[in-house]
């Protein structure tokens, strides 16, 4: 409970205060630490595990494969990836295969990635293929994302993830046409995207936002407050940057687009409504882009704030102009 709320140390803590700790105590203390960020933290704590006493299980090693793939750890990943089955006879599940590929395809190795996916025992399933797609859009490798992106959606074409990689694929190298193309294929399909939608929590309220809000009562001081934090930012070293929006749009609207992302209204809404220091924690139903991440870290230490962002994929801790991710994530 509460490394899923962000409070890592608490939850060491109490680990750690544990007389008898079972599989299911360890492996929630090693899928804490990924979900915060801190692989090389979780990768210590399994070090710690009694091994021969206690056996790790296909979480166990989910949860390092994790954590290698979290903190760049590509030659120890691949060692439990392969000591899964070798050393322990456990079957790898797709869920392992998943963040292999993962782990490779962040390290640059595409090509490596691809191959494994070919070699697996069970036919790929969807988290697999993503995994293997948003790689392709990280890297920027049009052709292969192609093909992934159709199989990923043969396999589950309700799902909107598939098309919206591959629309930011084509964006990204500026191909708009093909880009617009793939979402009208999506919506010609009834597949509807979630929006970006990002919460805080003051004073016991829960507040939305949505990018580019509009709706909510103190607007104009929240944009009067990521105004006044521009060129502070800038001063400080911060430069937009404009390839994370994905529209054909002039730069000067690009870098205004940016600014008001809804995980930065939030966080403005958060400095404008709490007292100076207060720890601000906001919640986001998909991933944070690139810019934002660097633009919260500005943040933190102009502010002089911890803030704690937890996204589709995990926490981030920032503060004094640093993340807790290292800026590998």
């Amino acid at each position: 409970m509460y490394a899923k709320c962000g409070c890592i140390e608490d939850a060491s803590r109490l680990f750690n205060r544990m007389t008898t700790r079972n599989v299911v105590a360890w492996n929630s203390m090693i899928l804490g630490y990924v979900k915060c960020g801190q692989g090389q933290r979780a990768l210590e704590v399994y070090r710690k595990m009694p091994h021969g006493v206690l056996e790790p299980n296909p979480v166990t090693y989910a949860g390092l494969l994790n954590a290698c793939s979290s903190s760049g750890a590509l030659e120890e990943g691949k060692r439990i990836h392969t000591q899964i089955v070798q050393i322990h006879g456990i079957s790898a599940t797709p869920e392992h295969y998943a963040c292999m590929v993962d782990l490779l395809s962040r390290a640059g190795h595409l090509g490596e990635a691809g191959n494994l996916v070919k070699t697996m025992s069970s036919e790929p399933n969807g988290p697999v293929w993503k995994a293997l797609l948003a790689a392709c859009r990280v890297h920027g490798n049009v052709e292969t994302g192609k093909h992934v992106a159709k199989r990923a959606v043969e396999l589950d074409s309700t799902k909107a993830g598939s098309y919206v990689l591959l629309s930011n694929i084509y964006a990204a190298v500026g191909k708009w046409d093909l880009s617009r193309s793939i979402q009208r294929q999506r919506l010609s399909r009834g597949v509807r995207k979630e929006p970006g939608r990002s919460w805080i929590e003051v004073n016991g309220k829960v507040h939305s936002f949505l990018v580019d809000d509009l709706n909510h009562p103190q607007r104009a001081q929240i944009r009067a407050e990521l105004r006044r934090l521009f060129p502070l930012m800038k001063e400080a070293g911060y430069i937009p940057d404009t390839k994370f929006v994905l529209h054909n749009v002039a730069e000067e609207e690009k870098v205004m687009r940016l600014c008001h992302h809804s995980e930065r209204l939030a966080m403005a809404y958060g400095f404008i409504s709490t007292p100076p220091g207060t720890i601000l924690r906001v919640f986001k139903n998909l991933r944070v882009c690139g810019d934002c991440h660097t633009a919260t870290k500005f943040m933190s230490k102009i502010v002089g704030r911890t803030i704690i962002v937890r996204d589709a994929k995990r926490f981030h801790h920032f503060e004094n102009g640093l993340c807790s991710c290292n800026d590998y994530w």
